[in-house]
């Protein structure tokens, strides 16, 4: 259930109650496609660097090791022991991203895995099924994430093909839930609009969907190659016709200005990448921009990544160190870098969340989008 907290324009201060907690939102969720955290960080790393919500994938997770074993160990809150809330997407970007060969139905999608090749076939029940298994606490329906340019009838039928998915998510899903051996009976049915950058089909998908009075919903298809203006733009036309009682996930966005904006736009959930993958090459989120750890200029910085961050590699190590970890090439390096960019992010919402408690968010808005997507 969602509960309203606070409200500054469309910007939203809410709680989100699941089964293996109360998500506070605004909040980003860490990625940890199969069940991990690139750059090594464990299930203890992440309550140390204030994750809320831990996100994994359906399709991978499906490809490796196999729901089905999950299943056997007691679900992936178990599997990985993280015993906050989990998100599962549910595998269709990965489908239509990383699969050369596919072919669409309205059954769902053929497909040959990315890792052996072998012939997968998934639709809405598949989906549902693999996300039952898991036992996560939100599953995201089975949908079809178009390219970006796509000619707009070829979108508009999407649109209606994902919309039947989605029904069909929704009674998969139900039934699954009153099975005894449920791992997690409380699971919860996000729904996703799609429709390009058609805000006409935009706004007829979401109010279709809307009807299903899911426990949430979703804006997926975007940061696949329009414009940042456009990715707003796209928002706001679809936010006026999102249940004002249901929380809002933009999916797969973004950058810290990009996650200023959503909120600003009415968003209470976001995911991304970003923060782990940057971390990885070394490119590390401050309060003053983004700075790039292996430059020479850090060579003898004996100060911490950010003098205004105080996550476990900030409290305790130097610039010059991590710079020589990763011309060292050592794998602590990564480890570092992505707890400190996870923390940052994590630490970003949390200021966020207290600046609309307090009525202040417009001024940190106007203080921040711009200069934390700078780099130094």
């Amino acid at each position: 259930m969602y509960t309203l907290l606070a409200q500054e324009g469309k910007a939203r201060r809410g709680t989100f109650q699941t089964p293996h907690g109360t998500v506070q939102t605004p909040v980003f969720m860490n990625v940890g496609t199969q069940g991990a955290i690139k750059g090594a960080l464990s299930a203890r790393d992440l309550r140390e660097i204030g994750c809320q919500v831990e996100l994994s994938n359906t399709y991978h997770l499906h490809v490796r090791p196999g729901d089905s074993l999950i299943k056997e160990r007691g679900g992936l809150h178990r599997f990985m022991r993280w015993d906050g809330p989990i998100l599962t997407d549910s595998g269709g970007f990965q489908i239509f991203s990383l699969a050369k060969l596919r072919k669409i139905t309205e059954e769902g999608v053929h497909f040959h895995s990315h890792v052996d090749g072998r012939k997968i076939f998934m639709g809405p029940e598949e989906s549902m099924r693999i996300q039952s298994n898991l036992g996560s606490d939100i599953a995201m329906a089975f949908d079809e994430c178009v390219e970006i340019p796509s000619p707009k009838e070829y979108v508009e039928k999407s649109c209606d093909r994902t919309y039947r998915w989605l029904a069909r998510c929704k009674a998969a899903l139900g039934a699954y839930n009153t099975e005894e051996d449920a791992v997690n009976p409380g699971q919860m049915l996000f729904g996703i609009n799609q429709g390009a950058v058609f805000h006409d089909l935009r706004i007829a998908h979401m109010q279709r969907i809307a009807e299903l009075d899911l426990p949430g919903y979703a804006i997926g298809g975007l940061a696949v190659g329009e414009t940042h203006q456009e990715m707003y733009d796209t928002i706001e036309a679809v936010e006026a016709y999102m249940p004002k009682d249901k929380p809002r996930y933009l999916m797969g966005v973004g950058t810290p200005g990009n996650i200023i904006e959503g909120v600003a736009r009415g968003v209470d959930f976001f995911d991304c990448v970003m923060p782990a993958r940057n971390g990885r090459h070394g490119h590390l989120f401050t309060w003053g921009g983004i700075i790039n750890i292996k430059n020479e200029k850090y060579a003898r910085d004996d100060g911490p990544i950010d003098q205004q961050c105080d996550c476990p590699v900030c409290r305790t190590y130097s610039r010059s160190y991590l710079r020589h970890l990763f011309k060292a090439e050592e794998m602590l390096a990564m480890r570092f870098a992505v707890g400190h960019n996870l923390y940052f992010y994590n630490s970003l919402m949390k200021r966020i969340r207290d600046n609309l408690d307090i009525g202040s968010f417009a001024r940190f808005r106007q203080e921040f989008t711009e200069i934390l997507d700078k780099r130094v």
